[in-house]
């Protein structure tokens, strides 16, 4: 039994995660940073401790999402996951007690079981702090969706810190049943969805759709995300729809080779890479845009679904993924097959070609984000997740 907090008093959480923008990536990490200034008004005060491993570029903490950074040692890659949350742990210990001696400490909020949550189960146990950890992927036990006994060892641990947490944040269904497949049954879990800001991310009243119709794409460029079937598919559309633009934002491993895909179909005109973007020209370019599609093959849910959706955009996004329990196919948005190449060029032409249909699936899936899905939903849940743990009143 932890010791219970002061009814009525404002309760102290601190957030331990690798994930937190910083003036090199105001990106990174904003799903976290962004409903602690709700919860703020919901009387939870918020420190956050950004973690880093020494291997990676020293991050400076970002003015409009403050957070202390904290290097510490690891083995590079996944190799070290295994062993991090204890080394993590190390480097914490004394900065906890002395924050804990300053300001009572309520909750620990880990992200990520590994290696933050198991820095967590180790300073819960030796300070009798609870703590909560969420996940936010689908490779909920970091195997890193390889076998082997190096991910052996990361999924026994992180198991122990699913055993040991207070509950378990999951962000979609689709992880939760993950996680219980895996886990014993007395293991608490609960869904919290990711938040979005509706007020950023609206939609782009009075003005009318652009004449050039245009595919928007925001995602890392990775092979998961899926973006080699979006420019396959435009090769095809492009007799169709002569002047169809996609615009991709992100960076990653993958651009050099969908540049090189793009020369291939001869489809350059049409396709513009863009880089890493800040959030604001994120939600500009979602309010101008006709169709949003990230046909992901590895998502526990993904926040651009959820920004776009916010600007009232239609969403063509996979099956099995966790954003299939959020849209209803045809409704609120367009869902299709884990590489249904056919199936998103069938989804691109038909939206493409209604402007009537894209109108009407774009206010459905805002209403979607106003009535369950903002910022203000998903820091309500969380305070209440907070004052359950930190009175160690059965959930």
């Amino acid at each position: 039994m932890f010791p219970a907090a002061k009814v009525g008093s404002p309760l102290h959480v601190v957030t331990l995660t690798p994930f937190f923008p910083s003036d090199q990536n105001e990106v990174y990490g904003c799903f976290i940073a962004e409903p602690i200034e709700h919860l703020l008004r919901m009387g939870i005060d918020s420190t956050v401790i950004a973690v880093s491993p020494i291997y990676h570029p020293r991050k400076d903490p970002s003015s409009r999402a403050p957070a202390d950074w904290v290097r510490y040692p690891q083995i590079p890659g996944n190799l070290g996951l295994s062993t991090a949350g204890k080394l993590l742990y190390a480097c914490l210990l004394r900065r906890i007690e002395k924050l804990q001696a300053m300001k009572r400490i309520d909750v620990i909020h880990a992200h990520a079981a590994l290696p933050c949550g198991h820095a967590a189960a180790l300073l819960s146990e030796r300070l009798r702090i609870p703590f909560v950890v969420t996940v936010h992927g689908l490779d909920v036990f970091h195997t890193c969706f390889r076998g082997g006994l190096p991910a052996a060892w990361r999924r026994n641990v992180s198991v122990d810190v699913y055993g040991a947490a207070r509950t378990v944040i999951c962000i979609s269904g689709r992880v939760q049943e993950i996680l219980r497949s895996g886990t014993p049954e007395q293991t608490h879990s609960t869904i919290v969805h990711n938040g979005v800001d509706p007020g950023v991310f609206c939609p782009n009243v009075g003005a009318p759709e652009s004449c050039v119709p245009e595919i928007l794409i925001v995602g890392n460029l990775v092979r998961s995300k899926g973006h080699e079937l979006v420019v396959r598919a435009l090769k095809n559309l492009r007799r169709s729809f002569p002047q169809l633009r996609c615009r991709i934002m992100g960076e990653g491993p993958d651009r050099a080779r969908l540049e090189s895909l793009v020369r291939e179909l001869q489809i350059g005109r049409h396709v513009e890479f863009l880089g890493r973007r800040s959030r604001s020209e994120v939600a500009e370019a979602m309010r101008r845009c006709s169709i949003f599609v990230l046909p992901s093959r590895n998502e526990g849910l993904g926040c651009v679904y959820l920004e776009a959706m916010s600007c009232g955009k239609p969403v063509i996004a996979c099956r099995g993924q966790g954003i299939d329990e959020i849209i209803e196919h045809g409704k609120n948005g367009w869902l299709i097959p884990v590489d249904g190449l056919e199936e998103l060029g069938l989804g691109l032409a038909t939206l493409l070609g209604s402007a009537e249909l894209r109108t009407r699936i774009g206010a459905s899936a805002r209403q979607s984000i106003l009535e369950k899905l903002s910022l203000s939903h998903q820091a309500q849940l969380l305070a209440t997740i907070y004052r359950q743990a930190a009175a160690s009143v059965p959930l």
